[in-house]
């Protein structure tokens, strides 16, 4: 009786436990989990402390940016981040900074090039520009208007973007 309930019980908890992996995330979060070591720590749409007082860095490649970006965001590039151009944008090391890029890999790439160069208070953007379109964010064109286009950077990250229109 003892073996039997002991069975139950395990089969009870890898069901649970499946279904938690399964269910318990978004697919965005899913990739997050699988591609960030959680180095530099997760600003939240709903979560963003005051705009005022926080930059935001463009991580992406200046194409993507000029599709669609968040307002006044300073692009800064991801294959060739320009560290000279931060540190000329943003002297104070103290500035609190948020990153993104599509989804949030390659922002915390380049969050911790920026914890390299002294920088204090820098956020990941959870999901990036995608899960801000998704979440009803506004974004904005290279002539600073706001659009419904986002730049998907490719057919298969582009399947998180569930709003706007996809450009690749």
């Amino acid at each position: 009786m003892n073996l039997i309930n002991y069975k139950l019980t395990f089969c009870l908890l890898i069901l649970l436990s499946i279904s938690k992996i399964g269910l318990g995330q978004d697919d965005i979060s899913k990739v997050l989990n699988t591609w960030n070591k959680g180095s530099i720590p997760y600003a939240y749409f709903n979560n963003i402390p005051e705009a005022d007082s926080i930059v935001f860095l463009d991580t992406r490649e200046k194409e993507e940016f000029d599709i669609s970006h968040l307002k006044n965001a300073v692009w800064v590039g991801y294959k060739n981040f320009d560290e000279e151009k931060v540190l000329q944008t943003i002297p104070e090391k103290s500035q609190p900074i948020i990153v993104y890029c599509s989804i949030g890999v390659r922002s915390e790439n380049i969050g911790e090039k920026l914890k390299k160069l002294g920088y204090t208070k820098i956020l990941n953007l959870h999901g990036g520009i995608f899960d801000w379109k998704n979440k009803g964010g506004a974004v904005f064109n290279d002539k600073e208007i706001v659009t419904d286009s986002v730049h998907a950077f490719n057919k298969h990250w582009g399947k998180l973007l569930h709003e706007g229109v996809k450009v690749y």
